[in-house]
This record gives structure tokens, sequence and C-alpha cells, in this order.
């Protein structure tokens, strides 16, 4: 009998207060949606950097016959054979390099073919422009320094270069991304919260004549106050449903049938991220209108 009374009450509650039910609805599930999504943006820099940062070499680029006149770190001259000997010889000898690789300048033109072959200025560009390299895979990717600092001032050598700087920029550009959304979800959250007490003080406002009878014939404070929280709760409840079908909708057709066929450079996360958040989001979806509801419930429901 109790359990119907505080079903039926539940039901009274959210048709009085229809329109900021489903105010509370949206703002819970937008601000959930764009939390989940701020986790498992983290968790997506997170495995493309461990992917990228496995397979970036650093690269030792030589001296050829064109820098010689426009480069200042090859007045000495194009590298010679002897030069190329003894960089090799030094790199192999160094604990932290896990393998060296050669690359002349016409492999290095062939790459360059594959790459950009469909740019309007690849054929401006010819195999005698390019430039001949060390492509050096370390055993510590973060080790950097010790390379450019040991071969950059050599002669023959022009420049030292980490591919990782090259990756930084877009990892740097995905952080603020991630955290602009953090800013979002929380000033969506804040607006859901505030809904719920508001929604909270106008139903219990609106239904002080029958708390005050439940108070006389003895109802207890939980047993007056588990309505109000019931129907946050239920409120809350589905919008983290909403939000949850958000992400798998996010994750369906966004990532799995558009970013996936479409930018191939980039490992993305599976279904098993996103399953793992969707607990995580129906939870608090749950807990925190109740606790709103509670805490409001104590200043505004005078009993």
């Amino acid at each position: 009998m109790r359990a119907q009374f505080v079903l039926s009450e539940i039901g009274v509650g959210l048709r009085r207060n229809l329109t900021m039910t489903f105010a509370v609805i949206v703002s819970v599930a937008l601000s959930l949606a764009l939390f989940g999504g701020s986790l498992l943006m983290r968790q997506q820099v997170s495995t493309m950097k461990g992917y990228w940062y496995d397979k970036v070499n650093v690269s030792i680029f030589l001296c050829g016959k064109n820098d010689v006149s426009s480069d200042p770190a090859c007045v000495k001259g194009a590298a010679t054979e002897d030069q190329k000997k003894q960089i090799k010889s030094d790199l192999s000898k160094m604990d932290l390099v896990e393998n060296v690789q050669f690359e002349t300048a016409d492999e290095a033109y062939k790459h360059y073919k594959e790459q950009f072959g469909g740019s309007p200025v690849a054929g401006s560009v010819t195999a005698d422009q390019m430039q001949e390299s060390f492509r050096i895979k370390l055993k510590d990717p973060t080790k950097y320094k010790v390379i450019s600092s040991a071969f950059a001032d050599r002669a023959g050598v022009q420049s030292v270069q980490d591919q990782r700087s090259t990756l930084e920029g877009l990892f740097n550009l995905l952080k603020i991304m991630n955290y602009a959304a953090l800013g979002v979800m929380i000033l969506m959250l804040v607006v859901a919260l505030l809904l719920i007490v508001n929604t909270v003080r106008v139903s219990a406002f609106s239904r002080r004549r029958e708390t005050g009878i439940m108070r006389l014939v003895g109802a207890s404070n939980f047993y007056i106050q588990m309505p109000f929280i019931m129907e946050a709760a239920f409120a809350g409840l589905l919008g983290a449903g909403f939000a949850c079908v958000l992400l798998v909708c996010g994750q369906y057709f966004l990532v799995n049938n558009y970013l996936v066929d479409h930018v191939a450079v980039i490992q993305f996360i599976g279904w098993d991220a996103v399953l793992a958040k969707l607990p995580l989001v129906i939870a608090i979806g749950l807990l925190m209108p109740a606790v709103a509801a509670f805490v409001a419930l104590r200043k505004y429901l005078k009993v």
C-alpha cells in the first residue's frame, strides 16, 4: 500500500510540473552526454598518443647539394659518405636506439608522391630536391633530446626533427576541445541542478496541504520526502537514459560509420570504451537529482 501511494504521488508530481520536469530531463541529458563525451575524448587522446608515439621516429636530415647555398647549417657542404657511415655507426652504439633506417633521396621522393600525389604543388618537387635522412626508432620516444644534442651540430647534418612535436599540436587542440566540453558540461549541470531545486520547491509548495495532513497522522519525514526525491531521481534517470542513447548514436553513426571510413590514420576507441561509461552516466543521472532534491527539501519542505 505504501509503495503504491509513493508511486501515485510521483505520478501526480510529474504531471503537475510537466514542463519543468521536461526541462530537467533535457538539461540532465545534455550535461551527462557532454560528461560521457569528455571521458571518451580523453580516452581517445590517450589511445592516439599510445598508438602514434609508438610509431613516430626521430629523423636526422642530411645536407644535400641544394642546401649548401640556402641553409646556414650546411655551409660546410653536403654530407659525405664517411660522415654518413660515422653517423650510422654512432647510432648503432647507442642503447637508446631500437633500429635505424637510411632513406635515400629517391625513396623520400617516392614516399612524398604517395602522400601528396594529389596536391597541386606535388609536380613542382623533384627527386634531387629531397633530402637523405636517417629514420631512428627509439626505445623511449621521450628521450629525443639525447639524439638531438648528439647529432644536431655535426657536419653534414641539416637538422634533427622529432615527429612527436608535429603531433603535439593536434593533441593540444583535442585537449582544449575536451576542456571546452567539460566547461559546457559544468554549466549545463548547474542549470540542471537549479531546475531540480526549483521543481522540488514548486512541487512541495503545491502539495503543502497533503504533506501537512500526512505529518498530522504520524508520517515520518522520510516517508513524506520520498515522493519528491523519487520524482527527481526518475527525471534524472530519464535524462541519463537519453544521454546514453546520444553516446551510443554518436559512436555508431559518427565514429563507426563515418570517421573510421574517412580518417584512416587514427585508431578510434571501440564499443568497449563506450559501454564502460554508460553505467557511470546512469549512476550520476540517478544520484545527482536525488541528492539535489533531498537538499532542497531540507530547506523548502516545512512540515
